[in-house]
């Protein structure tokens, strides 16, 4: 046995609660509404990864694991690949597009971490739909609760949330769905923070490197939790402690952590999940939806003589600044995460999907010469990250002015996406990944019913 293996410490370090709260978790015991809302995000992961199947991105990243063999699925893509490279490939689709689901109040997306990473342990070790569905609780459960120890602080740091925080929640999903103990788990956890990372750099030129942090912390989930499962000992104040996680990805060492622990498996965040209905920034949806308002009312581009947006502080660094940059997005990704594009494309086409975010949208002139016209203010009672708001002023020609305000994100707790609303947006997103309605309809009655039987994922290979 190890030395850090050999007892506890006197007082319980929150990686052990936070370990024995998963450990104690049931499949029986998941109430419907968190079994449902599993399955939402499950169904919204796997057409976000059928989407991104032939894109440039997950072709490179495929071809990098030239070789790979194995019993786990790539979600769209033929034949079987080993447990890492599934992880890898499924997280980085399904965060590839920008348009996974969301928490509020942390601003993660948790199903591109977890969901590969509890498909590639259950595939590879033959687990059921019951440790399926246990392991994507727990890491979505995990996720949510982490992001909010340190609101905005991660991002502050210069680290993306949603890879950092993807680690930890990938183990505890693989770690849940492996039947870890408690003492397993713990190791794991304390492994899971020197295997976590996800710098935001490519804020600067719309590189590819945040596509693949939900993949990179995947797989790095699954392998903290194998390494805990055989005894490889981890620090068990990795999150508390003055050298751990937080004091590392968040420069701070001081944080409460009763909202990660108080009502685990009982008082379930995961149910506010929130999904996109625009394939972008999740900070820029509800102005988009001030946008098409604003389209739908009749306001004319070239009558534009000004846009002006009400904005947080948080927002600035990744959607505004620098403005000339954003005006003028260099490639489709960085046009993912510039509002004074975002707006322009909303008012000029009146829709925003995935087709709005190409190279040559981003170079489209008239884009960019009404993008050159919007302009923010920081307000400095914005409601960010607890509430996403939008605001859209439009000044015209001929000197009146009209304007729209959202209080909420669209999709979000207050304003939730029907079921019916998640899986039309499945369907859309299977088909402009090639697939026929008809092999949407298999794919996902075999979603459905993942968490009551073997998980067999042949229906998505493709």
């Amino acid at each position: 046995m190890s030395e850090a293996s050999a007892g506890d410490t006197p007082t319980r370090t929150v990686s052990q609660r936070l370990a024995a709260a998963i450990a104690s978790l049931t499949a029986a015991g998941v109430p419907q509404p968190v079994r449902e809302r599993a399955g939402d995000v499950l169904l919204d992961v796997a057409g976000l990864c059928v989407a991104a199947r032939n894109t440039d991105y997950v072709s490179a990243l495929k071809a990098s694991f030239a070789g790979s063999s194995g019993n786990c699925t790539a979600l769209g893509h033929a034949g079987g690949f080993d447990m890492q490279a599934a992880a890898m490939l499924n997280g980085t689709a399904a965060h590839g597009e920008d348009f996974d689901d969301t928490f509020e109040g942390g601003i993660v997306h948790s199903g591109a971490a977890v969901v590969p990473a509890v498909l590639a342990a259950c595939e590879q070790f033959r687990l059921d739909g019951g440790r399926a569905l246990l392991g994507m609780c727990a890491g979505l459960e995990t996720m949510c609760r982490l992001s909010l120890v340190a609101p905005k602080l991660i991002h502050k740091a210069g680290f993306h949330p949603t890879a950092v925080l993807g680690a930890m929640a990938a183990t505890a999903a693989a770690g849940s769905a492996l039947a870890l103990d408690e003492r397993q788990l713990t190791d794991a956890f304390g492994l899971a923070g020197s295997l976590a990372g996800g710098i935001i750099e490519y804020l600067s030129d719309g590189s590819w490197t945040k596509r693949m942090h939900p993949g990179w912390a995947a797989q790095a989930g699954i392998r903290a939790a194998l390494m805990g499962r055989h005894g490889f000992a981890g620090p068990r104040r990795v999150l508390e402690g003055h050298h751990g996680f937080f004091n590392a990805f968040a420069h701070d060492a001081g944080r409460d952590f009763s909202v990660l622990l108080d009502g685990f498996g009982e008082r379930w965040l995961l149910t506010d999940i929130s999904f996109k209905p625009y394939p972008c920034g999740t900070m820029a949806q509800p102005y988009i939806d001030c946008a098409l308002r604003l389209a739908a009312r009749g306001v004319q581009p070239d009558a534009i003589a000004q846009i002006d947006c009400d904005t947080a502080e948080g927002y600035v660094h990744r959607l505004w600044d620098p403005l000339e940059l954003k005006q003028a997005p260099p490639n489709a990704y960085a046009a993912k995460f510039s509002l004074p594009f975002i707006v322009a494309v909303a008012l000029l086409k009146r829709e925003v999907g995935l087709g709005a975010f190409t190279d040559a949208a981003a170079a489209d002139p008239q884009a960019r010469a009404l993008a050159a016209k919007v302009r923010y203010r920081i307000d400095p009672d914005d409601p960010y990250p607890r509430v996403l708001t939008g605001h859209v002023r439009v000044t015209l020609r001929d000197g009146s002015v009209i304007e729209e305000r959202q209080p909420y994100l669209r999709g979000g707790v207050n304003a939730p996406l029907t079921r019916t609303e998640i899986a039309d947006k499945f369907l859309g997103n299977v088909r402009f990944g090639g697939w026929s309605d008809a092999q949407a309809q298999a794919l996902r009655g075999a979603l459905a019913a993942l968490f009551t039987g073997p998980v067999d994922l042949a229906a998505l290979r493709r």
